[in-house]
């Protein structure tokens, strides 16, 4: 029997989970306006304090995926993307730098749909791309010819999720993450089917894979570095689960071997967006050091996932041409150029 909405908070506060159609009914309720923000925020945060299920990650992920603006692309090679769910300690802007050099390394063979929002810390890939120059409020009609003519856009969330805005008080007034985190980052508006997921908590991991084989990714890797990054991390292992062909795979990966190995010490946080911005373009400009090799190996996994290349180790590689060759340097600025065209 469907659940009904007068039905959905007493069923969440009797400790109730939702499957995956009575999921689907509760975010179209919430996405059509039909709860009120105080209905939001106590369906948001009872979700939360237990932890989600895959039944409802997935079921409201259709949903979202019904509301996105669509980017339009074209038929082409297939589309990754490396946006994660936030929530970390911050760094630079790692995801964004690594898409960048993926889109470069795998140019003809690869495109990069960057799925991004702004930071609570002012530092997300919004603000970053936006200080490198980029028109990240560029139509979906320019996103998709930066595809075409570069391999590489940026898919700015608050342009394609229009049916948010009936989340975002509660959201906002709830202070903590919540299940859009992880719905945010399985809604990519260009239809992205392959996809690299920083999650910020070691158990998101598996749920978040689980979700995306259920979901039909074609090839994901999700992950979480054990120094607490939502990234594949250079200072310490990382726990990784891969989606191939329905299935899923966990297990934890080491930096050692792919001559990447940082101190535990190493700062990679970024004072400002400014700061973020510098040392983008220091990365893809060719300056070695701990900066460009969490780049390298997180475009190195994009690369695999997007089967441009069949290691990490051939990825590494693949992603060091790319920036030594000045391609990754080149890819940026034609971002700029066209996405403000």
């Amino acid at each position: 029997m469907s659940l009904e909405l007068s039905q959905l908070l007493p069923a969440l506060a009797s400790g109730r989970t939702l499957s995956e159609s009575d999921a689907e009914r509760a975010f179209d309720w919430l996405l059509s306006g039909s709860l009120d923000d105080a209905q939001i925020a106590a369906m948001l945060a009872m979700i939360q304090m237990r932890g989600a299920t895959v039944d409802e990650v997935v079921g409201a992920a259709r949903v979202m995926r019904r509301n996105v603006t669509r980017v339009p692309a074209r038929d082409g090679p297939p589309i990754i993307d490396t946006c994660g769910t936030g929530g970390t300690p911050k760094a630079f802007n790692i995801s964004t730098a690594a898409a960048i050099v993926a889109a470069a390394a795998g140019a003809g063979n690869l495109r990069v749909a960057k799925h991004g929002n702004r930071s609570r810390t002012g530092r997300g890939s919004a603000e970053v791309l936006q200080a490198l120059g980029v028109n990240v409020n560029a139509t979906p009609e320019v996103q998709a010819r930066c595809l075409d003519e570069i391999g590489v856009c940026f898919c700015f969330a608050i342009h394609h999720h229009p049916a948010m805005k009936h989340a975002a008080a509660a959201r906002k007034s709830l202070g903590f993450p919540t299940i859009f985190n992880v719905l945010g980052p399985l809604t990519n508006p260009a239809g992205a089917t392959r996809q690299l997921i920083g999650v910020y908590r070691p158990e998101l991991v598996l749920l978040v894979a689980e979700a995306l084989a259920r979901l039909g990714a074609q090839s994901a890797m999700v992950v979480h570095g054990l120094d607490g990054m939502d990234e594949i991390t250079t200072r310490a292992g990382t726990l990784v689960a891969t989606v191939m062909n329905g299935g899923v795979m966990t297990y934890e990966l080491s930096p050692g071997g792919l001559g990447l190995a940082a101190p535990a010490s190493t700062d990679l946080s970024a004072a400002s967006v400014e700061d973020s911005a510098r040392i983008v373009r220091e990365v893809l400009s060719g300056n070695a050091g701990a900066h460009a090799d969490i780049v390298l190996i997180n475009a190195a996994a994009a690369l695999v996932v997007g089967g441009v290349a069949a290691s990490l180790e051939a990825g590494v590689e693949a992603a060091r041409r790319a920036i030594a060759s000045g391609a990754a340097r080149r890819a940026l600025d034609e971002l700029v150029r066209v996405s403000n065209g």
